[in-house]
C-alpha cells in the first residue's frame, strides 16, 4: 500500500500548530486529527540536520521507518515526522522501533483485534 503524503505547506503548518508532539533524540513526531480518510504522513528535516545530502538521507530514513507501520495506523490522522541530527547515526531498524513506540504513545496506531489470533475451541 502506498503511503499517503502531506504535501501542502498549509497542512504542515496546521499539524505543527494544532497537533500533539512527542520528541526523541532521533526525531520529533507531531500528530493531528483530520476527520476521516487514510492517514497522511509528512517528513521534514531542517538545516540543523546538515547539508542537503544529510537532510535527504534523514528524510529517507524516516520514510522507510514509517512504511511498514502504515497499514496499522488509525485512519483520519495527519502525521509529521521531523528529523534531528542524531538520526544519521542510527540504524533503520532502531528508527522503526522508536517510531512504532512513539506512535503507540500518541495513540495513532490502531488497536489490533486479538480475538482472530486465537484458535476457536
Amino acid at each position: 500500500m502506498r503511503v499517503q503524503r502531506l504535501a501542502r505547506r498549509a497542512d504542515f503548518e496546521r499539524v505543527r500548530g494544532k497537533g500533539q508532539t512527542h520528541g526523541t533524540p532521533l526525531f520529533v513526531v507531531v500528530v493531528a486529527r483530520r476527520g476521516s480518510g487514510p492517514p497522511r504522513v509528512g517528513v521534514a528535516a531542517g538545516r540543523r540536520v546538515g547539508g542537503a545530502v544529510q537532510r535527504n538521507r534523514a528524510k529517507r530514513l524516516l520514510r522507510e521507518g514509517i512504511r511498514p507501520l502504515y497499514t496499522s495506523l488509525a485512519p483520519g490522522w495527519d502525521i509529521l515526522l521531523m528529523a534531528r541530527g542524531a538520526i544519521l547515526d542510527a540504524s533503520s531498524t532502531h528508527i522503526a522501533v522508536k517510531l512504532a513506540a512513539v506512535l503507540r504513545i500518541l495513540s495513532v496506531i490502531a488497536p489490533q483485534d486479538h480475538t482472530t489470533d486465537r484458535a476457536n475451541p
